[in-house]
């Protein structure tokens, strides 16, 4: 946060949440993302016919099969009932569980089945239904443009936007961490 604008942000009664760095992603090992406004920018194309569209960023499928493929597990939880949620995650390769009204019950129970405890777990939101798994979760991120109670809940704020590369800023930050944790263990 620059130091211009967090007396600014305190004078407008903003909450700012800490930019992303690697550093912060370092003992995740599981890295769980709602959908819309985070895989998307949270508008939806409605045709004359009633189907729905969303547009997603290729940066981000790339980031995810990058960080699959170096050991992150990957979920994403979704209020959302639209099959599009479950069709993308499908090409992703992501594991996903939708029409969920109560995320954070999921996520907890996630955790436990890997023996995981919450610093182990990032959770990647943008709206106030994210805002539970944001106060659990050990790292918790929203995106750029996410609602302020998202961002009071969260610790951790990416520079995208949801849908403008924001979980590709999300994996390349676990990769560079991994990174760094091999470097130091040589």
């Amino acid at each position: 946060m620059s130091p211009l604008l967090s007396p600014l942000a305190s004078v407008l009664g903003l909450t700012v949440a800490r930019p992303l760095r690697p550093r912060h992603m370092s003992s995740v090992r599981l890295l769980a993302l709602d959908f819309d406004g985070v895989f998307t920018d949270n508008r939806v194309f409605v045709s004359e016919l009633g189907h729905e569209t969303v547009a997603c960023n290729r940066s981000d499928g790339l980031g995810l099969e990058m960080a699959r493929d170096a050991g992150l597990e990957l979920v994403v939880l979704s209020k959302e009932r639209n099959p599009v949620v479950r069709v993308r995650c499908e090409k992703l390769r992501i594991p996903v569980t939708q029409q969920l009204d109560d995320k954070l019950t999921l996520l907890r129970a996630m955790a436990e089945e890997r023996g995981l405890a919450a610093d182990e777990v990032a959770y990647v939101g943008n709206d106030v239904n994210d805002v539970e798994c944001l106060q659990w979760a050990g790292v918790a991120i929203v995106v750029a443009d996410a609602h302020p109670d998202a961002v009071a809940a969260a610790g951790l704020q990416t520079r995208a936007g949801g849908g403008h590369g924001a979980v590709r800023e999300v994996c390349d930050a676990w990769l560079a961490s991994r990174d760094a944790a091999s470097s130091s263990a040589q």
